[in-house]
């Protein structure tokens, strides 16, 4: 296995990354609170899902579609490190490994995403905004960064025999979600403390 990634997953294992913090507020729809305590804990290891055929679609694509959000805002000057991971600085626990950052005058973290909607009740979800997992990971990065937004780009497929794929683009402001993230902040902070002191969590379930 490639050094460099062997030393970013067991740093991993320090803290509470991006796409871990949904699960913590029991919005994940793959895993649970518990599930993810368990991993931290040691007490199980990590699902491998990089063989999957969604996810490895997600992994491939991401460069390609970081790539195009370059050419398409020549504005922006991106910036990407597979293995660079930021923390916070109050709360180093707090980490985080971006598809991208944009660097200028105000910071900001990309976000890309590929989705394949099933059916009506996924698409309102991406209608007005992004889906609460995506959105509560968003929150993550900016309190790991300190940065001042984030772009998402999510590549988003529909239908079934003929296969059409809408692109759309969603800023966050941090300045816009401030007490979004102080609560994330608060349920991170005791999650972690659960897990150093091996305290195991009630169950938080998903909302139906």
């Amino acid at each position: 296995m490639n050094t460099k990634r062997q030393q970013w997953l067991e740093e991993r294992k320090s803290g509470i990354g991006a796409s871990d913090a949904a699960a913590i507020l029991g919005m994940n729809p793959w895993k649970t609170n518990i599930q993810l305590w368990q991993e931290k804990t040691g007490e199980v290891e990590p699902e491998d899902i990089g063989n999957k055929p969604v996810v490895k679609y997600g992994n491939d694509a991401e460069s390609l579609l970081r790539e195009l959000f370059i050419l398409d805002f020549p504005q922006h000057s991106v910036k990407y490190d597979e293995f660079k991971m930021f923390r916070n600085k109050v709360y180093p626990f707090m980490f985080a490994t971006l598809d991208g950052w944009i660097e200028g005058e105000r910071m900001g973290v990309l976000e890309i995403k590929t989705t394949q909607i099933m059916n009506p009740m996924q698409w309102s979800k991406w209608k007005d905004g992004i889906p609460d997992q995506y959105y509560i990971q968003c929150l993550h990065q900016l309190i790991a960064t300190g940065y001042d937004f984030v772009i998402l780009k999510a590549q988003i497929k529909h239908g079934f025999e003929d296969v059409k794929l809408t692109t759309r683009h969603y800023t966050i402001e941090k300045n816009d979600v401030m007490e979004d993230m102080v609560y994330l902040i608060e349920k991170e902070i005791k999650f972690w403390d659960q897990v150093k002191n091996k305290v195991r969590p009630s169950l938080i379930l998903p909302a139906i």
